[in-house]
């Protein structure tokens, strides 16, 4: 058998990290996905690749954007799109916090 590249712990750890949680199997099943993956960037590190120009665009599209300008909204618009929000507060479409500043851990 080839070379264990991650374990379990090292899953769990990174899951516990990105707040996530997993049962048994699910981290089987995840540890064996990544164990693939990294199995596979390890094969395509053994391409050679000299001589093979850089490719940061495989065909001759390109983004389509348009400029960003700030339109004020009427009131019955600004009420149309409270109303579908989850929830609100002053106003506002309120969201979960992303960084946690209490100094719990948790």
């Amino acid at each position: 058998m080839a070379e264990e590249r991650i374990n379990a712990e090292q899953v769990k750890h990174v899951a516990e990290l990105a707040k996530l949680e997993f049962t048994p199997d699910q981290l089987a099943t995840f540890t064996g996905q990544l164990e693939k993956i990294i199995g596979m960037f390890e094969e395509l590190s053994t391409v050679d690749t000299t001589g093979v120009p850089v490719t940061s665009q495989v065909n001759d599209r390109r983004n389509a954007l348009r400029e960003d300008v700030a339109v004020k909204s009427d009131e019955s618009e600004r009420k149309a799109l409270l109303a579908n929000a989850p929830e609100t507060a002053n106003g506002l479409i309120k969201v979960p916090a992303i960084i946690d500043e209490s100094g719990d851990g948790e």
